[in-house]
């Protein structure tokens, strides 16, 4: 029996950065995965391939709408070729998994293809392909197994009408109307890239708002943009009924009066939230508990109810971000190590990949009003600035909330070209407790997105912008 000091179940990026950082520790380290790739979904099926897609179709929307006011002229029967597209975000994943496969080999960390499910709390059977089981032990178990799609439970998932992001990565035509159940991250992005590719496009979303868990501002702004790009919505809808047929999906939904509207597609994205997946993990035979909402249950040190397992990523409390299962594994590895390590998950930013992007870290207005804590607002519009104007994305601002006795920078949200980048700046001046005055006193080249940052700092400092 192979024995290791550390075996991690799950090869997303929680998991393989914790086998890694595991490895780079001394420790003998095994990885599990069920598929024959590692990575993931983030790798596989979620943040790489949308991504790839999303660029993809930027690149087309760019051609058809863009490229003239470039002084760029194109025959005017730009096509797409949706197969080559799905076949070039393929090889974005299939390189980004081969990537992995070598950190694997480089940091000797042994990879067991199969279904990990506990013995006990130190042996892990791992059932393959062909049926065959096999046993390790291990002293210290990192439990990274992640997370699925959720659905509403009258809703069947037939993955052929009625997809899950899953299959909406690798459709084999652009629909003609794609109703996306869920105004979130995941909806929205997929949504983006069909409508850019010709698709009608609807969000049916239960809350009064889209992104519902980031600040309302970048609420506001992101459905007035998507509008102008032809993006329907339908907020405060309550989807009571989805039935599909060879050809089409029809569903039915309560308005926010409580009236009935049914809406018509040959496509239906179930976009929902996702569920943690512990399914055949065995998670009672090692004496690791799972909350009601089939969460593991673990401490401030990511430990379950198991001394020697821990757990992290999607599959315990919290944002479900393939950078936070990233900080959380190397949290565990360093502590396995009797190091003292931290995460401080007010600082971990939350992106959505629109175009204009999303990016917020720290509290919310919302957040800060709830809590009586005062504070101050600067906002500045990428409208005003000169790189903005150079490349065409005018859409956005950029908002600072800070503490108004201390000037401590509480909240940062973005909406506008580059902001997954920007939000960056907001979580390094954070993390060293910056004030707002801090950030305007920092210099900024000329002429870049980045100077949206210093000039909401000099609004929030002392209402003193100096381009708007």
């Amino acid at each position: 029996m192979n024995t290791y000091d550390v075996a991690v179940i799950g090869s997303g990026p929680g998991g393989y950065v914790a086998a890694i950082r595991c490895a780079q520790l001394g420790m003998k380290t095994a990885i599990i995965e069920k598929y024959s790739t590692l990575g993931g979904t983030c790798l596989n099926v979620g943040c790489i391939p949308s991504k790839a897609l999303l660029d993809s179709s930027h690149h087309y929307e760019h051609a058809v709408k863009h490229f003239a006011d470039h002084g760029i002229e194109i025959p005017s029967d730009v096509k797409i070729n949706l197969e080559k597209m799905i076949a070039r975000k393929q090889t974005v994943v299939d390189q980004t998994c081969d990537g992995v496969n070598f950190l694997m080999k480089k940091n000797k960390i042994d990879v067991f293809e199969g279904v990990g499910a506990f013995k006990d709390a130190t042996h892990i059977d791992i059932t393959k392909t062909d049926g065959t089981v096999e046993t390790i032990e291990a002293k210290n178990t990192i439990i990274a197994t992640g997370s699925k799609p959720s659905t509403l439970p009258f809703i069947k998932i037939d993955k052929k009408r009625v997809i899950t992001s899953t299959e909406a990565l690798k459709l084999k035509e652009v629909p003609k109307h794609l109703v996306v159940i869920g105004g979130g991250v995941i909806g929205l992005e997929l949504g983006q890239v069909y409508r850019r590719l010709g698709a009608d496009v609807s969000v049916v979303e239960y809350m009064g708002r889209i992104i519902p868990g980031m600040d309302k501002a970048l609420s506001r702004e992101l459905q007035k943009v998507l509008k102008k790009q032809g993006v329907k919505f339908y907020t405060a809808h309550k989807v009571t009924n989805v039935k599909a047929t060879a050809k089409e999906v029809v569903i039915t939904a309560d308005d926010k009066k409580g009236n009935p509207v049914e809406f018509k597609g040959d496509y239906c994205l179930v976009s929902v939230g996702r569920r943690p997946y512990t399914d055949g993990l065995n998670a009672e035979a090692a004496g690791v508990k799972l909350n009601d909402r089939g969460q593991v249950e673990v401490n401030d040190h990511l430990q379950t109810s198991a001394p020697n397992i821990y757990a992290i990523g999607d599959v315990i409390k919290g944002a479900m971000l393939a950078h936070k299962a990233e900080e959380e594994g190397v949290f565990v590895a360093e502590t396995l190590a009797g190091q003292k390590p931290h995460i401080d998950y007010n600082l971990i930013p939350g992106v959505v990949y629109t175009w204009p992007e999303v990016a917020a870290v720290g509290k919310t207005e919302e957040e800060l009003k709830e809590a009586g804590i005062k504070y101050k607002s600067g906002q500045f519009s990428f409208r005003a600035l000169g790189r903005s104007r150079a490349s065409g994305d005018l859409d956005g601002f950029v908002k600072i909330l800070a503490d108004e006795t201390t000037d401590e920078v509480l909240g940062v949200h973005m909406v506008g070209a580059r902001c997954a980048d920007l939000i960056s700046e907001a979580v390094t001046a954070m993390e060293f407790r910056a004030s707002a005055e801090d950030i305007s006193r920092m210099s900024h080249a000329h002429p870049t997105f980045a100077e949206a940052v210093k000039e909401a700092a000099l609004a929030a400092t002392d209402n003193r912008a100096l381009h708007s």
